[in-house]
């Protein structure tokens, strides 16, 4: 694919060679079919930040089965060449806040092993709390504050015939 020039003339030879429409990658890729016209015109304005961009190129290229690395740094340096992107975005050197940490921890979460710990854990904590509820059950019953009750019977020294042999 060297001869070609653009990122936007790879991605919709790419689409042709596959026999696809417009319509068949937006259904495999999930972006909109306005967005796929757009990134085989090259037209990059419809799209609110480089960001969108980069993971469409991605999307699509993957999709493809085309050389996704390369095509990236080519969409790079066109979008450097283009007055709307050619800036580095402002968040550069903004100093780092507490959610910035706690969102990059969270984004290395193994999160089906954290889901499986959690689970364990609001396990153990039902258990505890269905505990303590029986025994606060158990202390407060209404039938623990009555006297113990004493068998007296009636007819104290009267007993029953034995059965005749």
């Amino acid at each position: 694919m060297m001869g070609m020039s653009t990122v936007a003339e790879q991605l919709r030879a790419g689409r042709e060679a596959r026999r696809l429409t417009v319509e068949q990658v937006a259904e495999l890729t999930k972006i909109r079919t306005d967005h796929i016209r757009a990134l085989e015109d090259g037209n990059f304005n419809v799209f609110s930040a480089p960001i969108y961009i980069r993971g469409s190129v991605k999307n699509y290229s993957n999709m493809l089965k085309l050389d996704t690395s390369s095509l990236l740094i080519m969409l790079d340096a066109e979008l450097g060449r283009t007055e709307k992107y050619s800036e580095p975005p402002p968040l550069v050197d903004s100093k780092k806040t507490l959610i910035d940490d706690l969102t990059l921890l969270l984004a290395k979460v193994n999160w089906k092993i954290g889901i499986i710990i959690l689970a364990v854990v609001a396990a153990i904590g039902i258990i505890g709390v269905s505990v303590w509820a029986w025994h606060h059950h158990e202390k407060n019953a209404p039938l623990k504050k009555l006297p113990p009750a004493v068998v007296k019977p009636s007819n104290a020294g009267d007993t029953l015939p034995l059965p005749k042999r």
